[in-house]
């Protein structure tokens, strides 16, 4: 299966549509707009499930697309917004690193994903050793996310991203059992209830979700 061929270029297309949206998440200054990125990328991760279930004939990835678009298209993000409100967060970006050496660093992480995805699947077909590439790009995406944001909201939308494209690479390799991927997407929800019990009692005792302010409470002494 290459080029020219409707399953391979479709997946490309979803793939490569998410990939797209890890860079947008790194590109908002809103933060109402990062959450409706991390919805879109939820929703474009349901359809390339349902897309690999069709082209593989796996039934099961039926259920994680239905999954994926419950949870992470609508559930997610909408808590998310609840908790934006709730809290009364500043609505601007907050970064550690500027945009644009974030995008930057961002095209770099890509390239290094390519480097070492598509050498060590090289025995495996053209489809799974490019999804595994862009999926190990959206990772590492997410962990810039989560190291270039300073509010503790972002953090989580980078680990939500980290883990899409942890299901990403799942459901790209055929015959992976789906316990394995839901056994992922069950972890990943464990870390997102305590990073939001985190983000409440930071609120609570800082009165702010500014990272920076924990720091002097690390336990160090000068």
């Amino acid at each position: 299966m290459g080029f020219g061929q409707l399953p391979y270029d479709v997946a490309h297309l979803l793939g490569g549509g998410m990939l797209l949206l890890s860079f947008m998440l790194l590109y908002q200054r809103r933060v109402g707009a990062v959450v409706s990125v991390l919805a879109a990328q939820g929703g474009l991760l349901a359809l390339a499930a349902a897309w690999q279930g069709f082209v593989q004939g796996a039934p099961q990835l039926y259920l994680t697309a239905l999954i994926a678009a419950v949870a992470k298209a609508v559930c997610i993000p909408l808590a998310l917004r609840w908790t934006i409100r709730r809290l009364a967060l500043a609505r601007g970006v907050d970064t550690a690193l500027g945009i644009g050496p974030s995008l930057m660093a961002g095209v770099a992480l890509v390239a290094l994903a390519i480097m070492v995805a598509l050498p060590v699947t090289s025995a495996a077909q053209a489809l799974a050793r490019e999804d595994l590439a862009m999926a190990l790009s959206i990772v590492l995406l997410g962990m810039l996310m989560m190291i270039t944001r300073r509010n503790a909201i972002l953090q989580v939308v980078g680990l939500m991203s980290l883990e899409n494209g942890l299901v990403l690479a799942a459901v790209g390799v055929a015959g992976m059992p789906l316990v394995v991927e839901l056994s992922t997407a069950a972890l990943v929800m464990l870390l997102l209830v305590v990073a939001g019990i985190f983000v409440f009692q930071m609120r609570e005792r800082l009165d702010s979700l500014d990272i920076a302010l924990l720091h002097p409470h690390r336990g160090e002494h000068e």
